[in-house]
Order: structure tokens, then C-alpha cells, then sequence
């Protein structure tokens, strides 16, 4: 029972910096694309229309396949490939954030970073939830996560609300001041 209880709190820290890698950018990678009139599915998922989709034909969650443009982008925010500035057009509130993102860059586990998005569900012409996966090589390093997307500035973005979620898992439960 002692080596379990040991095994828990070595696994939050290494949680933690896996977290920050999966945040962090490296810019050898070409950029995502962060428009979302020209974002292409990154997978089969992401071509099929959200299940409880209330958007209108009028709406930004219409234009285009809003199912689509969140995956994209989703996945290219946690993408370790995709630059810090690419990062910071994709996350909501971005600029705010910016000091976090380009200093998780530098990190070396980063390249191995990403997300794998299961669902999108769009629950207004402004917001989805987003059923996720945190990956390092590939392999699930944080599976099942729900998180917000939001349209901002004319495209799909990772909500600042489900940043500051995974950035309070990586300090041990307290969110950094930006957050609040």
C-alpha cells in the first residue's frame, strides 16, 4: 500500500512535466493551419458533423464544419511541431498566455507531444466541448479529457479555460495567476 501511495505522488510531478511538453512548441515543424476556412481534417472523426450540433446556417459554428476546424485546431495547439506563435492564434486569450507558451518551448520532450481529439460536440454558434487525449509518442499519456472550444477572432480555438485546467495539473493544483 506505501509503495502505491508513493507510486501516486511521483506520477503527479511526472504528469505535470508531461503536460508541460504537451504544451510546449517546437518550432522545426511546419505551422498548423489557423484559419478556419482552410483548415482540413486531420482525422476520420473530424469530417463528420457534431452529434447535437445547434448551429444555424448563419452562425460561425456553420460556416465551414465547425466539427472540423475544432479538431484541426485542437490538435494542432497540443501538437509539439507546431511553433509557439501558431500556439498562441489557437488558444483563446492567447496573448495572455503567451509568456507560459514560449517558455514551455524550450522543452526537449516536446517534439513528442500532441492530442488526439474523440468528439466534438457543439453546443452554440460559440462553443464546443471537446473530448480529448493528451499523447507523448503516440501513446496516451492523459486519455479522456473534456475541454472548451470557443470562436474568437473568426476561427475555432482552444478554450483558455481548458489551458488553465491542464496548467493547474502541471503545478500540482494551483493554477498560475493568469488563470484567475
Amino acid at each position: 500500500m506505501r509503495s502505491h501511495l508513493l507510486a501516486r505522488r511521483i506520477a503527479g510531478p511526472a504528469l505535470g512535466l508531461a503536460l508541460a511538453a504537451t504544451m510546449a512548441a517546437c518550432s522545426s515543424g511546419s505551422p498548423a493551419t489557423a484559419s478556419p476556412s482552410s483548415a482540413a481534417p486531420s482525422s476520420s472523426a473530424a469530417s463528420s458533423p457534431a452529434a447535437g450540433s445547434t448551429a444555424n446556417a448563419s452562425s460561425p459554428a456553420a460556416s465551414g464544419n465547425a466539427t472540423a476546424q475544432i479538431t484541426t485546431n485542437w490538435e494542432a495547439f497540443f501538437d509539439g511541431k507546431t511553433s509557439a506563435a501558431t500556439k498562441i492564434s489557437l488558444l483563446e486569450n492567447g496573448q495572455k498566455f503567451a509568456s507560459i507558451i514560449n517558455a514551455q518551448a524550450g522543452s526537449g520532450i516536446a517534439a513528442s507531444a500532441g492530442a488526439k481529439v474523440h468528439t466534438v460536440t457543439v453546443i452554440s454558434p460559440a462553443q464546443a466541448t471537446v473530448r480529448y487525449d493528451i499523447t507523448l509518442n503516440g501513446t496516451t499519456a492523459l486519455g479522456n479529457q473534456t475541454g472548451t472550444a470557443v470562436y474568437q477572432d473568426g476561427m475555432w480555438k482552444v478554450g483558455d479555460v481548458s489551458f488553465c485546467q491542464l496548467l493547474k495539473i502541471e503545478n500540482g493544483g494551483s493554477a498560475p495567476s493568469v488563470c484567475q
